[in-house]
């Protein structure tokens, strides 16, 4: 009796493991949308580590990732585009690049736009802020980009959970990037609207690459795009032509974000 007792226990438990890694797989994504909402509250982080440091830290883990993990993935998509049927991507040779070059040329204009907004009203001795319209613009293509990387984290239960968990560390600490940058641009409009759009929109691409079974040549053109995006969205604050950025903390998280990947 004892015995049957214990295995059906154990039954139970091996049973409930597969519901409890759904909900670690589930936590990625809810994590870096509480992250959104409340980075700019993390003043106290500044006291603890500098504020160029640790973007510097985050672009460096972001752009590794890109160049170690999401670049060599783009090479095995461009075989699983290619295999498609669809007219547009037969006449695009090397289409996976070329759409990592298009979401690097989008943020690239956005980013553009945002300063000349910026510089327009400081000539006018008004607040150094973006306009109204550029604030939508800019936040709606960022919404989009988060409902992209949402659908991605949808598909994470294909990869093990430490390379998930990778993936996460990649992407929180480039959302962190991401947020200093709006909110120098946007100022306090960010902190009450946008902040939020990105949240929402991270948290509706899971909600949809849930509900929805995309192709594999639409999940590689997702990467594609992101990889992009990631790539100048980091580099612009590494490479800035007013702000000091720290080298060496730059390097430590390129680096020891790269020997983690290696170990894996």
């Amino acid at each position: 009796m004892t015995g049957h007792v214990f295995t059906t226990h154990l039954l139970a438990l091996f049973t409930a493991i597969p519901i409890f890694i759904k909900i670690i797989y589930l936590l990625f994504p809810l994590i870096l949308a509480i992250l959104h909402i409340y980075v700019g509250k993390l003043y106290w982080l500044h006291r603890i580590i500098p504020k160029r440091r640790w973007l510097s830290l985050g672009c460096g883990v972001s752009i590794a990732y890109v160049f170690l993990e999401i670049l060599p993935e783009l090479t095995e998509a461009q075989l699983q585009l290619e295999k498609t049927q669809l007219m547009l991507i037969q006449f695009v040779e090397n289409h996976v690049y070329v759409l990592a070059l298009v979401g690097l040329g989008v943020f690239y204009g956005l980013e553009l736009l945002a300063l000349r907004s910026r510089r327009q009203n400081r000539e006018n001795k008004q607040e150094d802020v973006t306009s109204l319209n550029v604030f939508w613009l800019h936040i709606g293509a960022f919404v989009i980009y988060n409902f992209l990387i949402g659908e991605v984290f949808s598909n994470t239960e294909e990869h093990s959970l430490v390379e998930t968990f990778f993936l996460f560390i990649a992407i929180a600490l480039h959302f962190l990037v991401n947020d200093d940058s709006l909110r120098e641009h946007h100022k306090q409009i960010y902190d009450r609207v946008g902040r939020w759009c990105l949240a929402g929109g991270l948290l509706l691409g899971w909600l949809v690459g849930q509900a929805l079974d995309f192709h594999e040549a639409a999940i590689a053109s997702l990467w594609a795009f992101i990889a992009g995006g990631i790539i100048f969205n980091t580099l612009k604050e590494e490479i800035p032509d007013r702000r000091d950025s720290c080298f060496w903390a730059f390097s430590l998280g390129v680096v020891g974000y790269a020997t983690l990947l290696f170990l894996t």
